[in-house]
């Protein structure tokens, strides 16, 4: 790994560098990012069945918080406002609530560090091009690697693209695509069909500091019993804003609360509209 700090800091161009090795490289960037980042507040569009929110999260050490502010492009109803405030006021005073979110940000951070390490060593990368400072490679499964879990044998059987900014060694853009079923005990404790996709996009916010602007996830398929199992996920991240380091989740609340209330003071006032926090997605997409 110190072989690939030496690289970056020597600044020479990734497209000259084998595939492999420049994937390893960038992987290992994005993991050591990935344990010292920042703090940040930012703005949340979800799509789902049943339409469109708009949430604005606050990043703490003990996870995220959130807030929903629109839906379907307009403002909360007063059933749902009292609903948001409830699930905050809940947070707050339950500390089995607060374990639990803590917990499932942990498992969170977990699972992308699990899934960038497999990265460099499940996958065959060939080039497909560079333009514009970013090297685009295609992946497919490496025949020699055996995963081990469900998580990691699901990842491994994806082909797809992956984009890296040369310069920075970043991970730009990664997609993939399950061209086969994925069977567990021979399809008689669960099965995950071919065909599910998903799409990651990511920018720099800040120097050394790269977020999630999108992340697209359709998976679909069925577990013990037959139980119909799905993960359906489509969000955009945008307009990050720098938060104090390591707040308290009490604190975030606190941060996110007065957020709120003085974006609500500056609609009623008709300084701004609730059209101004609609979100582009990457690409028009």
């Amino acid at each position: 790994m110190a072989q690939a700090s030496a690289r970056q800091a020597s600044g020479q161009p990734g497209a000259q560098e084998n595939a492999g090795l420049l994937v390893r490289e960038t992987v290992y960037n994005e993991l050591h990012d990935h344990e010292q980042h920042r703090y940040w507040r930012y703005w949340v569009e979800a799509r789902g069945h049943n339409g469109t929110r708009i949430e604005e999260q606050v990043e703490t050490a003990d996870g995220p918080v959130g807030r929903v502010l629109l839906r379907n492009g307009q403002r909360l109803d007063a059933e749902s406002e009292q609903l948001e405030q409830d699930k905050l006021a809940e947070l707050r005073n339950s500390p089995a609530e607060q374990a639990s979110k803590r917990q499932a940000y942990l498992e969170d951070e977990e699972r992308v560090t699990r899934i960038l390490t497999l990265l460099p060593d499940a996958f065959i990368f060939e080039d497909a091009g560079t333009g514009n400072g970013v090297r685009h490679l295609k992946y497919t499964p490496n025949p020699k690697y055996s995963a081990h879990g469900i998580e990691a044998k699901v990842f491994h059987q994806l082909s797809g693209d992956l984009w890296i900014d040369t310069r920075a060694k970043r991970l730009r853009r990664l997609e993939g695509r399950l061209n086969d079923n994925v069977d567990f005990g021979f399809g008689l404790l669960g099965r995950v069909n071919k065909g599910g996709w998903f799409r990651m996009v990511r920018r720099p916010v800040a120097t050394g500091e790269w977020k999630m602007e999108q992340l697209e996830m359709h998976m679909s398929g069925r577990a013990l019993l037959f139980k119909s199992i799905a993960h359906e996920t489509s969000e955009v991240r945008s307009r990050f804003e720098a938060v104090p380091p390591a707040m308290s989740m009490e604190q975030g609340l606190r941060f996110l609360e007065q957020s709120v209330a003085e974006r609500e003071a500056a609609w009623d006032t008709g300084k701004i509209s609730p059209a101004s926090l609609k979100l582009e997605r990457p690409g028009g997409k």
